[in-house]
């Protein structure tokens, strides 16, 4: 059976969540702000939790319908057929709900209102008064906009960025799902050098070693959907033992973080390792002005200060001029950095070649890409 998921992302990356469906082999359907939709099977919605990088979580769309007052919204709820979905011991609430140029706005009231809907729903079908509520999670998620309603399903549970390696971070840290992409907005591969001079907990680093290790970013934490009685429960053990075959830890690279923080630095290795992928990645206490490297055509990946306190925002010119400094000692190297800082192109070297606004939640940041050139082709039996 086929089903429409729909998979959320930070608004500006839904381009490199695109290209990871695409490589999964489905087949996108649209894509708006922050979403896109595709269809997949059963192994697909398996597949997707465990693999996708840059998603928030994989949705179920259940149903579609107009509503312009709380009447129509209750109906057009009661209206899906939630016991094709829910057992009667299945544990259901409307977990969020979204609205946006449209006439129905109160959050708390969709909630409530949409919970009722499903109760009298799943009561004719079960003839139930009261539902147990003492199976597996569904979580409903509602998406509002003119009027509009989308339902889904969260298949997830908690947020795909949550790959459970993460258990302290630094002052500012960009989500995983955030860091992942980065990395997969760069020409970057396993065979080619990493450093992160503003390495914090270790997130961007941590990810460019997943991904050079072939590790799924979901191998090793659970989701809502392991418990559903519509996924064949053989499909997760089935998919997390062919991934984790796929896993190559002695993958050669060159991943560098570092950071003045000696803290940090802690915390870095300690997630490392958590990870899996400790033995990847070279940590070190470091300022950024000193970073080094003897080696040509590396990618520089950071994620610096933004200057969220006025004294701290003082200190942002010396501290972007040393990145950019650091970066010109280097031989062919490229430059990314993610800022929410809108003066930070004047501290590294003008003009990026590339500039992508990406929104991490409600904050407006730029991903500033300075290209280096391409290393030579690599000659093979006397051919390029």
């Amino acid at each position: 059976m086929n089903y429409e998921l729909m998979a959320p992302c930070h608004f500006g990356l839904e381009t490199v969540l695109k290209r990871e469906i695409y490589d999964l082999g489905y087949e996108i359907k649209k894509v708006e702000d922050g979403h896109v939709y595709y269809e997949a099977d059963e192994d697909g919605l398996v597949i997707s939790n465990l693999c996708l990088r840059t998603a928030e979580r994989v949705l179920l769309v259940v149903g579609r319908f107009t509503a312009k007052t709380y009447e129509d919204f209750f109906q057009g709820m009661k209206d899906i057929q939630w016991d094709k979905y829910l057992p009667e011991n299945a544990k259901f609430w409307v977990t969020k709900a979204t609205s946006v140029k449209s006439k129905l706005f109160s959050t708390t009231d969709l909630q409530r209102v949409g919970k009722r809907a499903m109760v009298a729903r799943m009561q004719g079908v079960y003839h139930l008064d009261h539902f147990p509520e003492t199976g597996s999670d569904y979580p409903v998620r509602i998406f509002i906009y003119k009027d509009e309603v989308t339902v889904t399903l969260d298949t997830s549970g908690d947020a795909l960025h949550k790959r459970g390696y993460r258990k302290e971070t630094g002052k500012a840290p960009i989500s995983e799902t955030i860091a992942a992409a980065l990395i997969m907005l760069t020409p970057w591969r396993a065979d080619r050098i990493l450093a992160d001079p503003f390495c914090g907990s270790g997130t961007i680093p941590i990810e460019a070693a997943l991904i050079a290790a072939n590790i799924a970013p979901g191998l090793y934490r659970n989701f809502a959907a392991e418990g559903w009685d519509i996924i064949d429960k053989k499909l997760w053990s089935e998919e997390k033992k062919w991934l984790r075959e796929a896993v190559d830890t002695n993958v050669e690279t060159q991943i560098y973080g570092s950071d003045i923080d000696p803290d940090m630095i802690r915390v870095a290795n300690e997630n490392a390792a958590r990870a899996g992928v400790k033995k990847l990645i070279h940590f070190k206490r470091a300022d950024a002005a000193d970073f080094r490297s003897r080696d040509s055509y590396g990618f520089m990946i950071t994620n610096p200060p933004y200057g969220e306190r006025l004294a701290e925002k003082e200190e942002l010119p010396e501290l972007y001029t040393k990145l950019k400094n650091a970066y010109r000692g280097l031989d062919k190297w490229s430059l990314y950095v993610i800022t929410a800082w809108e003066d930070a192109t004047k501290y590294l070297g003008g003009k990026p070649d590339k500039n992508r606004k990406i929104y991490n939640g409600m904050l407006k940041t730029y991903f500033n890409q300075y290209m280096g050139p391409k290393p030579p082709k690599v000659k093979r039996d006397g051919k390029d």
